[in-house]
């Protein structure tokens, strides 16, 4: 798999993951989903940045 395509699929589920806990959990908060934003982005930022871009 190239890098091209793991970052596709982290990017993607990133965005799938945003998705979902905000229309589970968080539909009427603003204030703690974008916290909650800013860090699920964090997250995969980090994952991305140790296994994906440290190759």
């Amino acid at each position: 798999m190239t890098r091209q395509t793991q970052t596709e699929l982290l990017i993607g589920a990133m965005i799938v993951t945003i998705l979902a806990v905000d229309a589970l959990f968080l539909r009427d908060r603003f204030g703690l989903r974008l916290a909650t934003n800013i860090g699920i982005v964090v997250v995969f930022l980090s994952i991305y940045v140790g296994f994906i871009r440290g190759r």
